[in-house]
């Protein structure tokens, strides 16, 4: 799995501002995967990361690079766990999270809606994404607003910034163990 796809799709995850992210890559056999997911975990987990391979199919995969301590934070939100309950969660611990949440991948071509809240977008945004059907929403970037459209844009910007400081990083030389960053509880 090329590391440049990590640094590329997820450096506001790895710079500890974002809860997750996604990226799709290619894989040779499923053997392969396994070992490029275990090699990224004993980089990453130090830092309080870990991946998590979502669906595969075909020769592609998508990849869940996350941060579990504010996952476990964001999918304890009231509001989040309302949401997951009406999509049939029974547990808003995150371990049971992403599986129900894999099983749901596997059973539809689609996105799950709730996935967001696995990305730490805003419970409201999430609900509005939902209940509008995509349409009637603020703005967008990474996501559609349904909510506080000023931090959104904020948010969005970070990102934007992030994602271009670690690619020049990854450019220069830097290693994905050192753009990591380590997010204390």
């Amino acid at each position: 799995m090329p590391e440049d796809l990590v640094v590329r799709y997820c450096a506001p995850t790895l710079a500890g501002i974002k809860t997750g992210s996604l990226f799709s890559c290619g894989f040779t056999s499923r053997e392969e995967l396994r070992a490029d997911i275990r090699g990224l975990n004993r980089t990453l987990a130090p830092k309080g990361l870990r991946a998590v391979p979502l669906r595969c199919s075909g020769n592609r995969a998508l990849i869940y690079l996350f941060r579990p301590i504010s996952l476990g934070r964001d999918l304890s939100h009231a509001d989040a766990a309302c949401l997951l309950r009406r999509a049939g969660y029974e547990s808003t611990k995150s371990g049971h999270c992403i599986l129900r949440l894999m099983e749901r991948l596997s059973r539809q071509e689609d996105f799950p809606h709730e996935i967001g809240l696995f990305l730490g977008y805003p419970p409201e945004d999430v609900r509005g994404f939902i209940e509008n059907g995509a349409r009637n929403f603020k703005c967008q970037g990474c996501w559609k607003v349904y909510g506080d459209e000023d931090a959104a844009k904020k948010r969005f910007a970070q990102y934007q910034k992030c994602t271009a400081v670690y690619c020049r990083h990854w450019n220069h030389g830097k290693t994905i163990a050192q753009l990591a960053v380590p997010v204390l509880k």
